[in-house]
């Protein structure tokens, strides 16, 4: 199969406009398990051709161009390979090269996107390169870009925990959605509240954030969490309650979480 994927990323290539495929997900990080998906990271400069890229991917599969699945997951195609998933995915080298500048001042955006409940951040861009495995790069580029994004930016890292004081905010309000017994209105704040602070957690360990999928796990196993985080995290979630009596109990706990875990963050 690895063959199988290089001479695919070696054909991607010579599309019009493509710069270059980068292997990215579980595999890249020798997290992969036997059936687990390959996601190829298509990156391009410019008009796509996206006709080129479909005679590519095959009879019977479409090809979602820039901004067909969204603001920040742009595009790109599924397909099936000796039974197992391939993904492509599009990016916009140069807006990912905007990003990571931005990262390294220190600046980041959040932006809604399908399939991603705690919304879109945009430094998954340079994670994706920092992490993922160059498989075609004739100009060189994205190796030159992985090489600079394998150091984790200080200044993001500070923005980052920075902005951790969100999570508190999001409780202050779910502690008057609790008094009327907003079940939906509580539980959404503590979602975010909670997410803002792993995304702290990463970044107070200079680790890159890709997604919310297992986020959770990594996060309570990092040395910058107080302890019993992960399991005060899931008690929160897993049951905030239904009347305004228990909604009210577990904002109460969850700011105890938050506040402690701030702190740890901010004295690290």
């Amino acid at each position: 199969m690895d063959m199988i994927i290089q001479g695919m990323a070696d054909r991607l290539v010579k599309v019009p406009g493509v710069v270059g495929v980068l292997l990215g997900g579980s595999r890249a990080r020798g997290e992969h398990r036997p059936g687990s998906d390959w996601d190829l990271g298509v990156y391009y400069r410019g008009e796509l051709d996206l006709a080129a890229l479909g005679e590519l991917a095959g009879p019977g599969v479409e090809v979602a161009g820039p901004g067909g699945w969204g603001p920040w997951v742009n595009g790109g195609a599924w397909l099936q390979v000796e039974g197992v998933q391939v993904d492509w995915i599009l990016r916009d080298l140069d807006r990912v090269e905007r990003v990571w500048e931005d990262c390294t001042e220190g600046r980041y955006e959040v932006g809604m996107q399908a399939g991603h409940p705690l919304g879109f951040w945009s430094p998954c861009y340079a994670g994706e390169v920092a992490l993922g495995k160059v498989l075609a790069d004739p100009t060189g580029e994205l190796a030159e870009l992985r090489e600079r994004a394998g150091v984790y930016p200080e200044a993001l890292r500070e923005a980052l925990v920075a902005g951790t004081w969100e999570a508190g905010f999001l409780l202050a309000g779910a502690a008057k959605g609790a008094e009327r017994g907003d079940a939906l209105y509580v539980s959404l704040c503590l979602s975010r509240a909670l997410g803002v602070l792993v995304q702290g957690v990463y970044a107070a360990d200079r680790r890159w954030c890709l997604n919310e999928k297992g986020a959770l796990a990594v996060a309570e196993g990092l040395g910058v969490v107080p302890e019993g985080f992960g399991a005060g995290v899931r008690a929160l979630l897993g049951a905030p309650g239904g009347t305004a009596e228990e909604l009210v109990a577990t904002v109460g706990r969850a700011r105890v979480l938050v506040e402690e875990t701030v702190s740890a963050l901010r004295g690290v």
